[in-house]
C-alpha cells in the first residue's frame, strides 16, 4: 500500500500563516473550528534528529508502548523501539481490524525522550488555563487512528503525509471503533453525501493542524510518518 493511500482533492480546513496574532487565533479559532497553520514554527533542526538513523542510534533499544489503533486505545503492548521500527513500522493491511493493529504514538517516557523533546518548538499560542503536553509518534502508510475525541491540541508533521478527517462536537460521525481510518475511507467515505462529509485536509511536513476541544477527528498516514502532537490539557 506504500505510495497507493490517496490524498483528498482539495482542503476544506481553513489555513492561516505567520501572520496570525494570537487574539486572532483565540478569537477565529480556539473555540470555534480548527485552522492549519504553516510557517508559525521552524523544526528543521528537531527534523534532523527523527531520521531513522538518528532515531535508532538514540532509542533502539529502550521500550516503547503500542497501542491499538482503534477509537478506544485501550490496549497495550510494551516493545523495543527497534523492533517497532524493523518489525512492526509495516503499511495497514486493509482486511485487518484497528483493534488488533499497534501503533506508536502519545505514551512516550518523558525520562528517555525528553532530551529530544527539547529540541522541538511548539506552536506559538495556548488556549488559557491548559498547559502542553508533548505525544510523539511514528507510523506506517495506511495506518492512523479512527474517530475520536478529546481536548484541544496542536498536531505537526514532521515527516511523511498525514491525512486529517474532522467532525464539530454536534456531529458524530458514522464509524465502527474498531474500523480503521482506511477501511472506513474505502467503504464509508464514498457514501456519504457532500453535506455529511468532513472537514479533510493533508498536512506535509512543518505544518501544523489545530483542532478545538471535543472535536471529532480521524487520521491516515499517507506514507510512513513521524508526528508530534502537543495537548492542551
Amino acid at each position: 500500500l506504500a505510495g497507493t493511500v490517496p490524498e483528498e482533492p482539495r482542503c476544506t480546513v481553513e489555513r492561516a500563516d505567520a501572520s496570525l496574532t494570537y487574539s486572532l487565533f483565540l478569537q477565529r479559532f480556539a473555540f470555534s473550528r480548527p485552522v492549519i497553520l504553516g510557517g508559525v514554527t521552524d523544526n528543521s533542526a528537531f527534523r534532523a534528529l527523527c531520521t531513522r538513523e538518528k532515531l535508532l542510534a538514540a532509542f533502539g533499544p529502550f521500550p516503547v508502548r503500542l497501542s491499538t489503533a482503534n477509537t478506544y486505545s485501550y490496549h497495550k503492548v510494551d516493545v523495543p523501539f527497534q523492533e517497532y521500527v524493523e518489525h512492526l513500522l509495516k503499511p495497514q493491511d486493509p482486511a485487518r481490524l484497528g483493534s488488533d493493529t499497534l501503533y506508536f504514538f502519545g505514551d512516550n517516557n518523558f525520562t528517555e525522550w525528553g532530551p529530544l523533546f527539547q529540541h522541538y518548538v511548539p506552536p506559538p499560542f495556548r488556549i488559557p488555563g491548559t498547559s502542553p503536553a508533548y505525544s510523539f509518534g511514528i507510523a506506517g502508510s495506511g495506518s492512523g487512528v479512527p474517530f475520536h475525541w478529546h481536548g484541544p491540541g496542536f498536531s505537526e508533521v514532521i515527516f511523511g503525509r498525514k491525512r486529517w478527517f474532522l467532525y464539530p462536537p454536534d456531529k458524530t460521525p458514522h464509524f465502527h471503533p474498531n474500523e480503521t481510518t482506511l477501511a472506513w475511507l474505502q467503504h464509508t467515505y464514498p457514501t456519504l453525501p457532500p453535506a455529511q462529509r468532513p472537514l479533510e485536509c493533508t498536512l506535509r511536513p512543518g505544518e501544523v493542524l489545530y483542532f478545538p476541544d471535543r472535536w471529532w477527528h480521524a487520521t491516515l498516514n499517507l506514507d510512513t510518518s513521524v508526528f508530534i502532537s502537543t495537548f492542551l490539557g
